[in-house]
């Protein structure tokens, strides 16, 4: 489908726009790896290293693939500022999360063109919101129904599986994310290693001994 032809899609009742984000009150006093700091655009990336946001209804992240969450991007070109909704560098969400920030993308001209064509610019920046304004090459983590959006008219971006939230299948089939996976590889093995962690587990349990009840 042509961008002329999408230029006169209507835009989404409710749009996914970054001017719309809600940034929780709590990300002012992230609590990373049991320590609180107060987030600033100058200690952020040393930050990002640590870990996912952890906060008041965010669970545990765990990515597509059932393995930990691993980091999507935690600093934008050198702009001080990471990916993810807590702009912890993770695509994690919780209960602020409107958008569900779910999905890791890498950005293309093509993509970011097709959203600004369907209302949703992520080439400008909004300082405001620390968002940086998005350039091909860049990752970052993209609202699940917009990739869903994109997916439906054959412009989706291509993505990394191990760090895309689990949350994500509730909008995408794994299959299409597979299919736009720049990491399958990587994200193959990661999945082999797992099932070999549950057999594993699932051995040792059956050949542990029972004790017989005293008589």
């Amino acid at each position: 489908m042509s961008l002329s032809v999408l230029s006169v899609l209507p835009t989404p009742t409710r749009a996914l726009r970054p001017e719309t984000l809600k940034r929780p009150e709590t990300f002012q006093h992230a609590r990373v790896s049991s320590h609180r700091v107060k987030v600033s655009r100058k200690l952020s990336v040393r930050v990002h290293a640590r870990g996912p946001y952890e906060g008041p209804g965010v669970a545990p992240s765990r990515n597509v693939l059932g393995g930990d969450l691993q980091c999507c991007c935690a600093e934008v070109r050198d702009t001080g500022i990471g990916t993810g909704f807590f702009r912890d560098g993770f695509c994690s969400t919780g209960p602020t999360d409107e958008g569900r920030h779910t999905v890791c993308i890498e950005c293309t001209t093509e993509f970011l063109s097709f959203c600004t064509a369907v209302g949703n610019d992520l080439s400008t920046a909004i300082p405001q919101y620390e968002f940086p304004g998005l350039m091909s090459g860049d990752q970052w983590c993209l609202c699940a129904q917009r990739f869903a959006q994109a997916l439906q008219y054959g412009q989706a971006p291509k993505v990394y599986l191990r760090s895309t939230h689990e949350g994500t299948l509730k909008y995408v089939d794994l299959e299409d994310l597979k299919a736009h996976a720049i990491d399958l590889e990587e994200a193959e093995a990661e999945v082999a290693r797992l099932d070999a962690l549950r057999a594993s587990l699932r051995a040792s349990i059956c050949e542990t001994p029972v004790d017989s009840p005293e008589e």
